[in-house]
Protein backbone atom coordinates (compact mmCIF):
# COMPACT_ATOMS: atom_id res chain seq x y z
CA UNK A 1 0.00 0.00 0.00
CA UNK A 2 1.09 3.63 -0.97
CA UNK A 3 2.13 5.71 1.50
CA UNK A 4 -0.37 8.31 2.95
CA UNK A 5 -0.60 11.59 0.84
CA UNK A 6 -1.81 14.89 1.95
CA UNK A 7 -0.66 18.21 -0.20
CA UNK A 8 -1.72 21.12 -1.21
CA UNK A 9 -4.10 20.78 -4.45
CA UNK A 10 -2.63 22.32 -7.17
CA UNK A 11 -3.83 21.42 -9.91
CA UNK A 12 -7.32 20.95 -11.32
CA UNK A 13 -7.70 17.41 -10.77
CA UNK A 14 -6.15 17.75 -6.95
CA UNK A 15 -9.09 20.62 -6.54
CA UNK A 16 -11.92 18.31 -8.03
CA UNK A 17 -10.78 15.96 -6.02
CA UNK A 18 -10.81 17.86 -2.78
CA UNK A 19 -14.48 19.36 -4.11
CA UNK A 20 -15.61 15.36 -4.67
CA UNK A 21 -14.75 14.90 -0.94
CA UNK A 22 -16.50 18.00 0.01
CA UNK A 23 -19.58 17.17 -1.70
CA UNK A 24 -19.71 13.20 -0.75
CA UNK A 25 -19.36 14.58 3.02
CA UNK A 26 -21.18 17.89 3.47
CA UNK A 27 -24.20 17.84 0.79
CA UNK A 28 -24.87 14.15 0.28
CA UNK A 29 -23.49 12.73 4.12
CA UNK A 30 -24.60 15.72 6.32
CA UNK A 31 -27.37 16.88 3.55
CA UNK A 32 -25.79 20.65 3.94
CA UNK A 33 -27.16 22.62 0.82
CA UNK A 34 -25.08 22.91 -2.23
CA UNK A 35 -25.86 26.89 -2.76
CA UNK A 36 -23.98 27.00 0.92
CA UNK A 37 -21.15 24.34 0.43
CA UNK A 38 -19.80 26.15 -2.41
CA UNK A 39 -18.41 29.88 -2.32
CA UNK A 40 -16.30 32.73 -3.50
CA UNK A 41 -13.13 30.97 -2.02
CA UNK A 42 -13.34 28.18 -4.04
CA UNK A 43 -12.89 30.37 -7.14
CA UNK A 44 -9.50 28.94 -8.75
CA UNK A 45 -8.60 32.68 -9.00
CA UNK A 46 -9.19 33.08 -4.94
CA UNK A 47 -6.60 33.40 -2.41
CA UNK A 48 -7.74 30.05 -0.65
CA UNK A 49 -5.79 27.04 -0.44
CA UNK A 50 -7.17 23.82 -0.78
CA UNK A 51 -5.43 20.41 0.80
CA UNK A 52 -6.41 17.13 -0.69
CA UNK A 53 -5.72 13.73 1.29
CA UNK A 54 -4.98 10.27 -1.11
CA UNK A 55 -5.11 6.74 0.12
CA UNK A 56 -3.42 4.51 -2.39
CA UNK A 57 -4.36 6.96 -5.10
CA UNK A 58 -8.09 7.86 -4.27
CA UNK A 59 -9.18 10.84 -2.73
CA UNK A 60 -10.52 10.42 1.06
CA UNK A 61 -9.93 13.70 2.86
CA UNK A 62 -10.04 17.36 2.18
CA UNK A 63 -9.80 21.35 3.50
CA UNK A 64 -9.64 24.29 2.99
CA UNK A 65 -7.62 27.48 4.56
CA UNK A 66 -7.78 30.98 4.14
CA UNK A 67 -6.74 34.54 5.69
CA UNK A 68 -9.52 35.17 8.30
CA UNK A 69 -7.68 38.44 9.27
CA UNK A 70 -4.57 39.63 9.30
CA UNK A 71 -1.94 36.89 10.82
CA UNK A 72 -4.71 34.83 11.30
CA UNK A 73 -5.94 32.02 9.43
CA UNK A 74 -9.13 30.11 9.03
CA UNK A 75 -9.68 26.17 8.80
CA UNK A 76 -12.77 25.25 7.00
CA UNK A 77 -14.49 22.68 5.00
CA UNK A 78 -12.38 19.81 6.77
CA UNK A 79 -14.03 16.86 5.56
CA UNK A 80 -12.70 12.49 5.74
CA UNK A 81 -15.06 10.14 3.63
CA UNK A 82 -16.97 7.80 5.75
CA UNK A 83 -15.04 4.31 4.56
CA UNK A 84 -11.72 6.72 5.67
CA UNK A 85 -12.62 8.15 9.20
CA UNK A 86 -10.51 6.54 12.22
CA UNK A 87 -7.85 6.35 9.98
CA UNK A 88 -5.83 9.24 10.72
CA UNK A 89 -6.76 11.24 8.01
CA UNK A 90 -8.32 14.37 9.70
CA UNK A 91 -4.72 14.82 12.11
CA UNK A 92 -2.96 14.30 8.52
CA UNK A 93 -5.14 17.22 7.00
CA UNK A 94 -4.96 18.91 10.21
CA UNK A 95 -0.68 18.82 10.19
CA UNK A 96 -0.29 19.53 6.65
CA UNK A 97 -2.74 22.86 7.35
CA UNK A 98 -0.70 24.35 10.06
CA UNK A 99 2.44 23.51 8.55
CA UNK A 100 0.84 25.53 5.83
CA UNK A 101 -0.24 28.38 7.34
CA UNK A 102 3.05 28.52 9.53
CA UNK A 103 4.74 29.20 6.57
CA UNK A 104 2.35 31.84 5.41
CA UNK A 105 3.77 33.37 8.37
CA UNK A 106 -0.43 33.08 10.29
CA UNK A 107 0.22 33.28 14.20
CA UNK A 108 -3.08 31.38 15.03
CA UNK A 109 -5.94 29.55 13.75
CA UNK A 110 -9.69 30.03 13.89
CA UNK A 111 -12.41 27.35 12.70
CA UNK A 112 -16.07 26.59 13.31
CA UNK A 113 -15.75 23.19 14.12
CA UNK A 114 -18.87 20.76 14.00
CA UNK A 115 -19.97 20.06 17.89
CA UNK A 116 -19.45 16.74 16.90
CA UNK A 117 -15.84 17.08 15.87
CA UNK A 118 -14.85 19.60 18.90
CA UNK A 119 -13.00 16.42 20.54
CA UNK A 120 -11.24 16.21 17.95
CA UNK A 121 -9.87 19.40 17.29
CA UNK A 122 -9.45 19.69 21.31
CA UNK A 123 -7.14 16.81 20.81
CA UNK A 124 -5.30 19.06 18.34
CA UNK A 125 -4.68 21.91 20.77
CA UNK A 126 -7.74 23.94 19.64
CA UNK A 127 -9.67 25.82 22.08
CA UNK A 128 -13.63 26.55 22.38
CA UNK A 129 -14.02 30.00 22.14
CA UNK A 130 -18.20 30.44 21.64
CA UNK A 131 -20.72 29.16 22.61
CA UNK A 132 -23.02 26.78 20.06
CA UNK A 133 -24.10 28.33 16.84
CA UNK A 134 -25.87 27.03 14.12
CA UNK A 135 -24.01 27.08 10.54
CA UNK A 136 -25.55 25.26 7.58
CA UNK A 137 -28.36 23.75 9.62
CA UNK A 138 -25.66 22.16 11.84
CA UNK A 139 -24.66 22.76 15.34
CA UNK A 140 -21.07 24.48 15.66
CA UNK A 141 -18.62 25.96 17.99
CA UNK A 142 -15.88 28.60 17.29
CA UNK A 143 -12.46 27.53 18.12
CA UNK A 144 -8.93 28.86 17.58
CA UNK A 145 -5.24 27.67 17.84
CA UNK A 146 -1.94 29.87 18.58
CA UNK A 147 0.62 28.45 15.97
Amino acid sequence: MSEPDVRVAVTEGERDDAFAVRKAVFVDEQGVDEELEWDEHDDPDAEAVHFVAYRGGDPVGAARLREYEPGVGKVERVAVLESARGEGWGRRLMEALEAEARERGFDSLVLHGQTTAEGFYHGLGYETTSDEFDEAGIPHVEMRKSL
